[in-house]
């Protein structure tokens, strides 16, 4: 059976990583958007993804738009696939993998 992925089980986590691979592999959210669809805080969200591209989970892409910055978040590969075999222990506890 699969084992649950101890950085992508935290709630925030979880529901980070459920938004951005809804994504295609290509696309990108802005923090901001972000911030507001998960009702996070600056600080928390901020917390959350740096302990996540830590584990090489997302990628945060920093640059400046109209002399503001702006970061934009994406899944990697790897990332992609631990949430697939986080879902996949999680099917496994409740009797549905």
């Amino acid at each position: 059976m699969a084992q649950l992925d101890k950085v992508i089980h935290q709630p925030a986590r979880l529901r980070i990583m459920s938004a951005l691979v809804t994504l295609d592999a290509d696309e990108q959210v802005d923090f901001v958007y972000l911030r507001q669809l998960l009702g996070l805080t600056d600080g928390n969200l901020g917390a959350h993804l740096a302990r996540l591209e830590e584990a090489g989970y997302v990628t945060i892409d920093k640059t400046f738009v109209d002399k503001k910055p702006r970061s934009y978040i994406s899944a990697t590969g790897r990332g992609r696939d631990a949430f697939a075999a986080h879902v996949a222990a999680l099917k496994g506890i409740i009797g549905s993998g």
